[in-house]
């Protein structure tokens, strides 16, 4: 696995991309930089913990589909991390959540208001970047945010009116967070004067690369025993939010599976009793089958990239589709 966290990248992209990421790890802590002591830490707080850095990644290989020296490429994918955190504060606030990332959660250290206002703050410093990047990019962005906000209600909503929970489940996980992945690919290729047609291929793998990221995380909430995707191993099941692997359980229909299908009908505060929900996933076909759903939506993703001339950032998209899918085995 090369630094950059993709597999099999060629020595000369690995070696531009790394450069180019440190310059972003730098705007990023620069940029939130404030007057208020309080401010500064709490902003800081996430950037510190570390992070896969997916979407300003993206936006540095999707850069290479044009010139990535051109200017504003750098900024775009801060932009990109600083949405993406800011969305982690609040999400943090509204699951209860604490841990993030492995540390401590804004909320559990200094409390709601704090964290939420934290948030707020990150997407301010996102869009005092924005500016300097045009109309065109405050609308992608405005647009992505839009469908960040929709997605959150949809969730907390839940499937109406018959709705198909799983087919409910991707369109919100579409838009909670394939939509910033996507945004992330589609600022990249935009600003780099890449081809109209590969920007608009690119934005479609981000979107499926997104869905696939995410799905791989529910499969790491139950099957792993560690920290890997920076929480506590079945903190959804304490929370009572549906995942692709619990949606799966709840469509079976055969009766063995009732007593664990009332369990996560809603929250579980017991520890203990987590631990045996855990324990009977990880045992349930329906987390094989939540592998093989994440296979097919990392295959759909590589199959958009088809027509892409082969290059090295076209290798490059493509093993990230396998590394998404290597997480979780």
């Amino acid at each position: 696995m090369a630094t950059i966290g993709i597999p099999n990248v060629s020595p000369a992209l690995e070696l531009d991309l790394t450069s180019r990421l440190v310059q972003v790890e730098t705007l990023l802590g620069e940029h939130i930089k404030g007057d208020y002591p309080l401010v500064d830490e709490t902003s800081h707080h996430l950037i510190a913990a570390g992070g896969k850095r997916l979407r300003p990644l993206l936006t540095l290989l999707a850069s290479h589909l044009g010139d990535p020296n051109r200017p504003g490429i750098i900024e775009a994918a801060v932009v990109c991390e600083l949405t993406h955190l800011a969305t982690l504060y609040h999400d943090d606030v509204m699951d209860e959540a604490a841990l993030r990332r492995g540390v401590a959660s804004a909320n559990s250290r200094w409390g709601n208001t704090i964290a939420i206002l934290t948030g707020d703050y990150l997407f301010a410093k996102a869009s005092d970047l924005l500016a300097d990047l045009g109309p065109t990019a405050v609308r992608l962005q405005a647009r992505t945010f839009e469908r960040l906000v929709i997605g959150q209600i949809m969730e907390t909503q839940g499937p109406q009116n018959g709705e198909d929970p799983l087919a409910h489940y991707l369109k919100v996980v579409g838009d909670k967070t394939g939509s910033l992945i996507a945004t992330s690919a589609r600022f990249g290729a935009l600003l780099s004067g890449a081809k109209a047609e590969n920007v608009e291929l690119v934005t479609k793998f981000g979107e499926k690369i997104g869905v696939a990221f995410q799905l791989a995380d529910d499969v790491i909430d139950i099957a792993s025993e560690s920290l890997q995707s920076g929480k506590t191993p079945g903190t959804d099941l304490r929370e009572g939010v549906p995942t692709l692997v619990t949606i799966n359980v709840m469509k079976s229909s055969d009766p063995a599976d009732r007593d664990l299908q009332e369990l996560l009908a809603g929250p579980i505060a017991s520890e203990e009793l987590v631990r045996e929900v855990l324990q009977a996933l990880r045992n349930h076909p329906a987390l094989d089958q939540s592998r093989a759903q994440l296979h097919k939506v990392a295959g759909e993703a590589r199959a958009i990239l088809g027509p892409l001339p082969i290059t090295d950032v076209t290798a490059a998209l493509i093993s990230l589709c396998d590394a998404v899918v290597e997480r979780t085995s």
